[in-house]
């Protein structure tokens, strides 16, 4: 089972973590599963940039990014190469280290 490490962030996971996870599961997924309550406001239907993490080892073992991720992706707070919506990128067979930011762009939170 591969492991995905989460870098620690002071509001989800001030302690960070190591999740081993099922192939095929999605990042959102696996957090969610493990107590790690990242954001999710579309409900994991690709349609917000909430879930949006970096990816900062293993980028290259995950599934291809569809248009309409890297579309919405172009919204994202604090986008890097290595940038994905966690309800999109697919684990394969290979460790992944995860940053969450900061911030996310999420109006409901932010009640707006």
């Amino acid at each position: 089972m591969p492991v995905i490490k989460i870098l620690p962030h002071p509001e989800y996971c001030p302690q960070g973590a190591e999740l081993k996870v099922a192939t095929g599961t999605n990042i959102c997924e696996a957090l969610l599963d493990n107590g790690i309550h990242i954001e999710h406001a579309c409900d994991m239907s690709c349609a917000c940039t909430t879930c949006h993490v970096i990816v900062r080892e293993g980028f290259n073992s995950l599934n291809e990014p569809e248009e309409v991720e890297e579309d919405l992706l172009d919204r994202a707070w604090g986008l890097e190469p290595q940038s994905r919506l966690s309800c999109q990128a697919i684990v394969a067979r290979d460790n992944l280290t995860v940053e969450i930011p900061k911030y996310s762009i999420n109006h409901a939170k932010e009640n707006h």
